[in-house]
């Protein structure tokens, strides 16, 4: 075993057994280099390694944080709502409301939800708290003309829950784009952030049955707290 890989391993340990908890920062490059008689190329080596396996986050400036191991599963793939997957979370779960209004779209959200002149839009934000953090930062932005009535109360419980049990709508399929995207200003002010200056931002456009697009969501995750995970088959190829 290489010296850098024995050194992994180490500091995983120290990770795994709560001896560094989440949220903590490991010891400095120099520390660690006189603790372990290694020259700054091996450690960061080492390091680099328990970063690409999700154990911490470098951040320049900070040092290395200790991520959460212990991480919410979200499927990737299916089109589920927040309420359903919530049931599947150990601790106390809430939902937060900030904005429920119904709004003139701007010329963005025109073109997002590919309206019609004179039609409205239901602006929403919401935040998912998990055991008292808020990790979840959710922003829905709904055609008017197809979801209507929407308030606090419904938007707090489940949205899509309202939208086919209510409504009586067949929510069809989703087109979604994950990237990791800077914090923003809005971020900073509802989110527990802790040290991070990056989220996972998953943009969802969603239509229904008969392929009418309804919905826009921009949903930010912490990305210490989440494990996003979907299934893959191959196709066997006929190669020639």
């Amino acid at each position: 075993m290489k010296k850098y890989e024995s050194i992994y391993h180490d500091l995983l340990a120290l990770i795994e057994n709560n001896k560094i908890k989440a949220g903590e920062k490991l010891p400095s490059e120099f520390d660690l280099q006189n603790k372990y008689q290694a020259s700054r190329d091996t450690i960061r080596k080492a390091l680099l390694l328990l970063s690409q396996n999700g154990y911490i986050q470098k951040s320049q400036g900070k040092g290395s944080i200790v991520l959460d191991i212990n991480r919410f599963n979200f499927p990737v793939s299916g089109l589920t709502s927040f309420k359903e997957i919530a049931s599947d979370i150990k601790g106390k779960v809430e939902t937060i409301v900030h904005t429920c209004e119904c709004i003139e779209p701007d010329e963005e959200i025109k073109k997002l939800l590919m309206l019609k002149s004179g039609t409205k839009v239901w602006y929403i934000e919401r935040v998912r708290k998990i055991n008292g953090e808020a990790v979840i930062f959710d922003t829905d932005i709904l055609n008017a003309d197809i979801v209507s009535n929407l308030t606090v109360d419904i938007v707090q419980n489940s949205l899509y829950e309202y939208i086919e049990n209510t409504l009586g709508l067949r929510i069809g399929y989703a087109k979604k784009e994950i990237t990791c995207r800077a914090i923003n200003s809005r971020d900073e002010k509802l989110m527990d952030l802790k040290n991070y200056d990056m989220l996972i931002n998953i943009a969802s456009f969603v239509f229904l049955e008969d392929t009418t697009l309804f919905q826009y969501t921009l949903s930010r995750h912490r990305p210490d707290k989440f494990r996003f995970s979907d299934f893959a088959r191959r196709t066997r190829q006929n190669f020639i």
